[in-house]
């Protein structure tokens, strides 16, 4: 089921309010421009005209994987989306990010109320933002001149459906092995931000069994990160 307003605050909080009102796993909301765009960490999403903001609906069983693992079906599906359409090289940044030699391309943003997970994606289709702290671009900017909003969707719930099929029919390690062969490889230099302002350095090691990042720190210990924002350094 595919919804689709000209602008609306964010389509993370009104699928949220849908959820509420027992809207069914499988929808999609997407919107030609939010006004109140929410990233990771409360930072806003600049969202202009052109670009994919969308969210679907994911209803939680008995015997699914921990929901936050969502994040990674959501990666795989956007790398699988992007990758071929990219002129450089489209890597999934732990835990959610999508970036094409360094640069963002494309968000993704979990929230949950009851039992419903919204699962909330960005991409960057004919612009991206400028003058950020961090390099960004756009499918566009990749060479995908012809890409556009609408399309990029219906084939984006193709592959979301796939991967969440494979999520719950044979769990969480398929999802997570296929995560690692596009993801920043081992012993990549990472920065890590806490969410209560710590901040840990390291190398990229791996996922654990439950999605959740392994550091190896300067020491030559490892650390669990459950949660934050990495930066590759």
């Amino acid at each position: 089921m595919f919804r689709f307003v000209e602008e609306t605050g964010s389509t993370n909080a009104d699928l949220l309010a849908l959820a509420e009102q027992g809207a069914p796993e499988g929808m999609w909301l997407r919107a030609g421009r939010q006004t109140g765009g929410r990233g990771r960490m409360g930072r806003s999403w600049d969202s202009p005209n052109g670009n994919l903001y969308c969210s679907t609906l994911v209803r939680m069983g008995p015997n699914d994987p921990a929901p936050h693992t969502l994040a990674l079906v959501a990666a795989n599906a956007v790398h699988a989306l992007v990758a071929p359409l990219c002129a450089g090289s489209a890597r999934i940044k732990w835990p959610n990010d999508v970036l094409v030699d360094g640069a963002k391309i494309a968000g993704i943003l979990l929230e949950r109320v009851g039992d419903a997970i919204v699962v909330g994606i960005g991409v960057n289709v004919t612009g991206h933002p400028t003058g950020l702290d961090r390099p960004v671009t756009s499918l566009t900017a990749q060479g995908a001149r012809e890409a556009e909003a609408g399309p990029l969707l219906e084939r984006l719930s193709v592959l979301f459906a796939h991967w969440l099929g494979i999520w719950r029919a044979q769990g969480l390690e398929p999802v997570r092995t296929h995560w690692l062969l596009n993801a920043h490889p081992a012993g990549t230099p990472v920065r890590v931000l806490m969410p209560d302002g710590e901040t840990a350095e390291g190398s990229f090691e791996t996922l654990d069994r439950q999605g959740m990042l392994i550091l190896r720190l300067a020491n030559g210990q490892s650390r669990v990160i459950h949660a934050g924002d990495v930066i590759l350094t």
